[in-house]
C-alpha cells in the first residue's frame, strides 16, 4: 500500500511540473499565414536526440496549379532545394533553454528563406519567432487536432 501510494505521488509530482509541460510543444500545430489570417499548413513537432525538430505534414488549401510544391526558392546549396514540400523539416536543431527552445533555425519555404529560431509556449499556443540580424517576427501556431 505504501509503495502504491509513493508511486502515485511521484507521478502526481512530475506531471504537475515542468517535466510534464515540456512535452507539450511536441506534436501538431497549424500554422497561420502573416497576411490572410487563414490555416496555411500543419506542422509536426517532435524529439530528434536531444533536439526540437519540425517538419511540415500536410498544405492546407495549397493552390489547384500547385497542390504538392516543391522549394524552388530553398537556397542551391541546401538539400531541401528542389525537395518537395511536405514532409520537408523546416525548424532544426532547436535545443532547451528553460522553457523555451532557441539555437537552431527555421525555414519559410515559399521565401527559401533560413532564419534564426526561438520557439515558445504561450496560453496554449506555440509562438514560433524568426530572427533576421536585429529584426524578428512572431508567428502563433494553433494546436492541430
Amino acid at each position: 500500500m505504501t509503495k502504491c501510494f509513493l508511486s502515485l505521488l511521484l507521478l502526481s509530482l512530475l506531471t504537475s511540473t515542468g517535466a510534464f509541460c515540456q512535452n507539450e510543444i511536441f506534436g501538431r500545430w497549424k500554422t497561420i499565414d502573416d497576411e490572410t489570417n487563414e490555416p496555411k499548413s500543419i506542422v509536426e513537432i517532435y524529439k530528434k536526440g536531444d533536439q526540437l525538430h519540425g517538419k511540415i505534414v500536410e498544405l492546407i488549401n495549397p493552390p489547384a496549379d500547385d497542390p504538392d510544391p516543391v522549394c524552388d526558392e530553398c537556397p542551391k546549396d541546401d538539400p531541401r532545394y528542389n525537395q518537395k514540400v511536405i514532409g520537408m523539416e523546416i525548424i532544426r536543431d532547436m535545443k532547451r533553454n528553460g522553457d523555451e527552445f532557441e539555437g537552431g533555425t527555421v525555414l519559410k519555404p515559399d521565401e527559401g528563406k533560413i532564419y534564426k529560431c526561438k520557439i515558445w509556449l504561450e496560453d496554449g499556443d506555440l509562438k514560433v519567432r524568426g530572427y533576421w540580424g536585429i529584426f524578428y517576427r512572431t508567428q502563433t501556431w494553433i494546436r492541430a487536432n
